[in-house]
């Protein structure tokens, strides 16, 4: 025997025994209800109902076996705690998939909750991060290659506004797959009450499906998976460019490594990015689960099965992974090593050709056609990038005669001020509260 319901934690919330416990809550609520608002069960019954039901996952499995039906087991199994009498009040003019979706309705309330708890402290951390390297500049990249720059700040910034979506997609799916039902065989409240059936999903915190067949429909269960889908993308998404940033040509970012830890068998030197690696590589693994959760939707009539086996393994196991992916992102973000130095030593790289844009809008402001202006300032680029001297970007601009003709030096080293670039950085922050 175990002890009544309690709320548990991620891994707990899709056991067998804590299942069994939620379907346990269920008969009893709905025998108060039954006694509360129809008043069909005698006080004396209910009270040795609530006195004794219980269940026992070992006994539940070897009823089981020979009713090959799992529902029926823990009702053989209750009714024994209970007795005969009271016990044929339990289940009603209920069906097993008002037992089983409601609970799934629960579980997915329950972890939901977590979830949000997990992206709300990553946030926290990101933004920890963001505003302590708020101004620290670095190269923007665009198809891996030197844009603009941008800073470090802003990248974590962009990371922060990523996971405030993720939470809101969460507390939608939150609230999407807060459904119950206890509406019998076919979902025609035939043998139960609705007022029975409201009551007890209130108790669950839930809401009465407005119409069901035997299930919950399954469109909602894939629309909770597809919110723990997206937000695996986003968890995806960092840890690429985290792999990107600590890449050795670059390494402006890179993963803590403790005292001790080792980085390969063969290579004494390395220090991979593996937590970074293996979120993405969980992604993987909970995109595929929403393909099987999408294919759960289309059931026969009425319904079949082919879902139950599905969902026995998809929402459990994509729940723990996103539960732990969050927090091994949380932990990465938070020990992240940044490094500046290198951030500037990368931006010199591209021999100031980042300010190509500037320098074009600057001749078109000078009237000249949008085509002309571009052509020159790209002979100028292609010319500092192929030149194996320490002449750059400037200088070349400098060199050429058309340039000169419209600039002069003080003119294209005003062009050449970064600090254009980073003058919406603070207003940035304020609108998204950081």
């Amino acid at each position: 025997m175990i002890p009544r319901y309690s709320r548990p934690e991620m891994s707990a919330i899709w056991t067998e025994q804590n299942k069994l416990a939620i379907w346990l809550r269920i008969e009893i609520l709905a025998c108060e209800g039954r006694h509360k608002i129809l008043g069909e069960i005698p006080s004396r019954d209910l009270a040795v109902i609530r006195k004794k039901a219980a269940f026992s996952v070992e006994r539940c499995r070897e009823i089981e076996k020979r009713t090959n039906h799992d529902v029926i087991a823990f009702l053989e199994n209750v009714a024994e705690c209970v007795g005969k009498t009271p016990a044929r009040h339990i289940h009603q003019g209920l069906t097993s998939s008002d037992l089983l979706d409601t609970t799934l309705g629960v579980q997915m309330l329950e972890s939901a909750d977590i979830l949000l708890k997990d992206a709300r402290l990553l946030r926290d951390a990101i933004a920890r991060r963001a505003r302590e390297h708020r101004d620290v500049p670095m190269m923007g990249r665009t198809h891996g290659v030197h844009a603009e720059p941008i800073t470090f700040g802003l990248k974590m910034a962009l990371m922060f506004d990523e996971f405030g979506r993720a939470l809101q997609r969460l507390e939608r799916a939150k609230d999407i797959a807060s459904v119950g039902k206890l509406s019998g065989a076919v979902g025609t409240r035939a043998h139960f009450d609705p007022r029975v059936e409201a009551f007890v999903c209130k108790e669950l915190g839930l809401r009465p499906a407005i119409l069901a067949t035997q299930v919950v429909q399954r469109d909602i269960h894939a629309d909770f998976m597809c919110a723990l889908a997206v937000t695996a993308a986003s968890i995806e998404r960092w840890g690429t460019e985290f792999r990107h940033l600590q890449r050795t040509e670059v390494l402006e970012a890179e993963e803590f490594f403790a005292e001790g830890q080792k980085g390969s068998s063969a290579m004494p030197h390395k220090r991979n990015p593996i937590t970074a690696e293996r979120l993405c590589g969980l992604a993987r693994v909970i995109r595929g689960n929403l393909v099987a959760a999408l294919e759960n939707v289309a059931l026969w009539h009425e319904r079949d099965i082919s879902h139950s086996s599905v969902e026995r393994v998809v929402l459990p196991d994509s729940c723990i992974l996103l539960d732990y992916m969050l927090n091994e992102l949380t932990g990465l973000v938070a020990r992240l090593k940044v490094y500046p130095e290198n951030m500037r030593r990368n931006m010199a790289r591209s021999k100031g050709l980042h300010h190509s844009q500037g320098v074009l809008l600057a001749l078109t402001n000078k009237g000249l056609p949008r085509k002309e202006a571009y052509e020159l300032v790209q002979e100028c680029a292609m010319a500092a990038w192929n030149d194996s001297s320490e002449a750059g970007f400037r200088e070349h601009l400098l060199r050429h005669p058309r340039i000169r003709a419209l600039f002069s030096e003080k003119d294209i080293t005003i062009l050449f001020d970064d600090s254009a670039h980073f003058r919406h950085v603070a207003s940035t922050f304020r609108r998204l509260r950081l």
